[in-house]
């Protein structure tokens, strides 16, 4: 059970401490916005609630007695760690914050490292960033911009395209010059697609656009989540159809490099946000940011 606290009204401390600080009931009034008449009775019942005289009533004046000197600094020291307290709490809650969601490969590849830049650009606003292959509900989540992969539509919700993704097969270079004739002597590394579709760039399309019989499988790996399957290839575990948006800093860093062709078209990414309330300012300009990154490459 818990302990039931024995104060006084929170009223009469304040009126107190004021009275205290400023030595003077009628400054106190003005402070506190009552009249020095209230503040008279506020102290009265504080006193009568403790037993003890708290200030020596004199002509034009007020003075602290021993028991007031006393309790004065402790509530002084108590209203300023409260009045501390909910400062940075107002603070907290003043700040902006956009929340972007997306699949954890586009998170963790593509967002994550242009984060810096967002800061940069708008210190003023904390970006929270929701990494999920199950597509949220705006409109019933706290989520403020979606960057959905697929091919829409979009129904009730504003889309527009952010870029068309391309796959191709990616391995580490220490396997050193593969050519698509030896690709069977090479495992495969897969990974799971949320939903089947009938374009959804995996190796039997891609050896199909290649005109290639695949080969009988061996050695392959098989990963539920996108991002496993770049580690996988990036540690060398085998070549993977992937993503070129998504371990674009893979390549260009030499982790991993393409050793032949071709390409074979993956879905779309697009922005998406609310309607109905249409975005404010500070996710208009996450959106903004996240047009611009784009328009990088």
């Amino acid at each position: 059970m818990g302990i039931m606290r024995r104060l006084p009204p929170l009223s009469a401390l304040r009126a107190f401490e004021a009275a205290a600080r400023l030595l003077s009931f009628k400054r106190a009034a003005a402070e506190l916005g009552v009249t020095p008449t209230a503040i008279s009775h506020q102290i009265r019942s504080l006193e009568e609630h403790t037993g003890l005289v708290l200030f020596s009533r004199q002509v034009r004046k007020v003075m602290l007695t021993e028991a007031g000197a006393q309790l004065y600094p402790v509530l002084r020291h108590g209203f300023d760690t409260f009045e501390a307290a909910l400062d940075r709490l107002m603070q907290i809650r003043k700040r902006a914050r956009v929340t972007i969601s997306a699949t954890n490969a586009f998170t963790a590849k593509w967002l994550v490292p242009r984060v810096a830049r967002f800061h940069a650009l708008h210190p003023d606003i904390d970006l929270q960033l929701h990494a999920s292959d199950e597509a949220v509900e705006l409109a019933e989540s706290s989520v403020d911009i979606a960057i959905r992969y697929g091919r829409g539509p979009y129904p009730g919700l504003s889309a527009e395209v952010m870029f068309a993704d391309d796959f191709a097969p990616v391995a580490n270079p220490r396997f050193g010059a593969l050519d698509i004739g030896n690709l069977g002597t090479v495992p495969l590394i897969h990974f799971q697609w949320r939903r089947n579709h009938p374009l959804n760039p995996t190796w039997e399309r891609w050896y199909s656009a290649a005109g290639l019989v695949r080969p009988p499988p061996q050695g392959q790996l098989h990963f539920s989540d996108e991002s496993h399957a770049i580690q996988a290839a990036v540690a060398g575990q085998g070549i993977a159809l992937l993503s070129l948006a998504l371990v674009r800093d893979e390549l260009a860093a030499g982790h991993l490099v393409q050793p032949f062709g071709p390409t074979v078209p993956g879905h779309t990414y697009h922005l998406v946000t609310n309607t109905d309330p249409p975005p404010g300012a500070s996710v208009r300009a996450a959106a903004d940011w996240l047009r611009a990154e784009v328009a990088r490459g």
